[in-house]
Formats: C-alpha cells, structure tokens, sequence
C-alpha cells in the first residue's frame, strides 16, 4: 500500500516571528540523527491506502499547530490579506488557507464552448493584499492562461497588490540558448517569455518553490520569494531509522550537483556522489558513469522534478549496479509524464518521495509513492510577505 506522510516540519524558535513560532523548519538548527525516530506525527491512514494527499484538518495536523491555527482564526479574521486558487491544486490551496485561519476567496472560473477561460472575482479586493495559489503543471498552457486571467482580474479590481504563488513554475526548464557544446540552435527562452507575461499581466510579486535553476528569479522585473522545500523532505528522513553513517545523497546529474551538495550537508554532512549522464534529446537519457562511492549504502536521489523519470531510473540501475543497499528518489515536483510511473514503480526504489505542489491524481498512485504536504511552509511564507517579514530567514 501507498505511504501518505503529511507531516510539518520541526521548528527553531529563536529564528520565528513570534506569533508564529514552531511553524517551519530551520534545517540549520535541526540535527538530523537517522538511528532515531523524528517526534511527527504518524503517516495518514486513508482507506484505500492511495497516494492521494487529503485536506488537513483537526485530526492530521500536528498537536503542536492546534493552538497556532486557533490563533491565527482569531487574530487575523480582519486581515487585508486575500487567497484565491485556480483550478490546478485546488488541494493544496485549502490546506494552505486552512493552515493560515482564512477562507479562499470567491471566484467563478469556467470554460466557454471554444475553450476560453472565464474569471469573475466575487467579493471584494479593492485595497487588499491578493495572493493567486496556481502552480503550471500540465495542462501547462491551460494553467498559465487561467493564472494570468485571475492576475488581470485583481487588477481590473483595485487589489492593493497582488502576489502569484506558483508552487510549480512551467516552462522553467528552457532557460537558455542551446551552449556551444549542442547541435541544436534557434530555441526560444520560455523560462523569460512566461515571466513577462506574469509580470505584464500585473503581478507585483512572484512567490516559486525550487525553481529549475536559480537564474530565473533574474527572468522576472519584480521580486520573486525562492522557497525551497528541502525541510520537508528532511524533517520525513529524519524519522526513517537508517544511520547516518550508511547515508550518501546521489545527484542524479550533473547540474543538480549544487542542490544534493546542500541537501547532503543538511542529512548529518553526508557524503556526496554523482551521476555522469549524456543526454541525446529531450526527455531521453544515458548513464555513462559514477563519480562516488555507493557500495553498501543507501543511497538518496535527489532532483527537482520527475518528469517521466528516465534520468532518475537509469541513475538508479546504475546505483544498484554498483552495489547500493537501497535507493531512495526524493524530488519536490511530481510532473510524473508517461511512463513515469511504469518507472517508478519496476521495483528499483525503496520508496519515491515528492511534495503536493503539484496535484498527484489516483491513476498515478503506486505502493512506494509517499506525498508529503508544503502547506505549512507556503502558508507561513505568505504571512511573512503580507507583514514584510524576513523569508529568508525560515531556512537559516
């Protein structure tokens, strides 16, 4: 059966606003032991066992968010502040507006017969701080379409500003020109061309989590909050019984080699390998060789995304090649394209983790899949923007 883990992080106190305090993780102040059990609550038990993440409520959140949330309800039922969600995760915007004590906004969002999108705000926004939870994913085009409707509609409103929340940024991996190492030429940047139209479309602030690349927060002409959903992943590690001495994280190419490194030095200063991979085309990859020591370990892959997992499945067969005890794929967004889950699910994972950024439907549910929810992190960081607090200083 499928793990659901819905699990919120541990917290540092002396680095939280305190009204908030112990609402997300502060990896640098959290001391990752794997031969122990972490304090949080246990996996959801849902009926069918599916890989489905539920809407938080009373029951799963943690106790020590109860009385936060009560606080939350009752401080800030005057705020200014507006959420609104497409129609990409509609999940995950209730549990964030759950997390925060608030109510989703009003609006009506349809289809006409040709497949044009309709947006009516109903109730007010004039003078408000709006925030539009729409991650990308697939349908990619649909989904930007309808986010950049629901940005012109605050607009045309008199919203006093109005923040996108993109847990998943479409389009992000063309960010660049084919190098000169490439036969391919003339490609379009749509990492940028997407950013202008966010921007063009009247957003004044851009909220992403683990962009494919860090250079394209430089796409956008406002400023865009980086949130990066690493403690989740960590504070779940941190409850598998597994020394730390028998840990390595693997980077599953290349370019990743910057996130596992700072993935590692959180896991207990783990050591690091890396995948050698020569792509010949998109979507299509090849193992060449590994450059670090597997043997006997279990081995953590770590990525941004699984599209249709053919890198993070070739990294694999290598690992076990190689003699790794088992293997474990951890990414933050579950784009999961055919045939990811034909993949992922062949037995070569001991267990395949990712967050709710994007929605994972019940067709792509499999025994060792465990969905783990952001919505803590991203509530918290919505608050911090709306009271021009610090966000960098969650992660420190």
């Amino acid at each position: 059966m499928a793990s659901i883990a819905l699990r919120s992080p541990s917290f540092s106190p002396s680095s939280l606003h305190s009204s908030r305090r112990s609402a997300i993780v502060s990896p640098s102040s959290v001391s990752l032991r794997f031969d122990v059990k972490c304090n949080a609550s246990e996996s959801l038990k849902l009926p069918n066992g599916r890989p489905l993440v539920p809407i938080i409520d009373e029951q799963s959140l943690p106790k020590y968010l109860h009385s936060r949330r009560l606080e939350n309800s009752v401080n800030r039922s005057g705020t200014r502040l507006k959420l609104f969600s497409g129609l990409a995760n509609p999940a995950l915007s209730k549990e964030i507006a759950w997390y925060m004590g608030l109510e989703l906004g009003k609006v009506k969002i349809k289809r006409f017969a040709d497949g044009e999108i309709y947006v009516q705000l109903e109730e007010s926004v004039r003078g408000c701080d709006v925030f539009i939870i729409q991650p990308t994913g697939p349908p990619a085009n649909e989904n930007i379409m309808e986010l950049l409707i629901m940005i012109d509609a605050c607009r045309r409103a008199s919203a006093k500003t109005i923040t996108a929340v993109i847990p998943y940024y479409g389009y992000a991996r063309a960010d660049r020109k084919a190098s000169v190492y490439h036969t391919q030429g003339r490609e379009a940047i749509t990492a940028k061309l997407v950013a202008n139209q966010i921007t063009k479309a009247g957003a004044d602030r851009v909220l992403a989590c683990d962009l494919h690349s860090g250079q394209s927060m430089g796409y956008f002409d406002i400023p865009v909050d980086h949130v990066y959903c690493q403690p989740v992943i960590l504070d779940y590690l941190a409850s598998k019984s597994v020394a730390s001495s028998d840990l390595v994280v693997v980077s599953p190419d290349v370019g990743g080699v910057a996130r596992a490194r700072a993935f590692a030095k959180k896991l207990s200063d783990a050591p690091l390998a890396i995948v050698d991979k020569r792509r010949h085309g998109h979507n299509v990859a090849e193992v060449m060789n590994l450059i670090g020591d597997v043997k006997g370990k279990v081995a953590v892959m770590l990525d941004d995304m699984i599209d249709t997992a053919g890198t993070i499945t070739k990294g694999a067969e290598l690992l076990h090649a190689e003699g790794a005890r088992e293997v474990y794929a951890c990414c933050t967004h579950a784009v999961f394209s055919p045939p990811a889950i034909e993949r992922l699910s062949s037995g070569l994972f001991q267990e395949v983790i990712v967050t709710n950024t994007l929605p994972v439907p019940e067709k792509n549910s499999f025994r060792q899949l465990t969905v783990l929810s952001t919505a803590n992190l991203l509530g918290e960081t919505i608050w911090r923007i709306h009271d021009d607090s610090s966000v960098s200083s969650i992660f420190q």
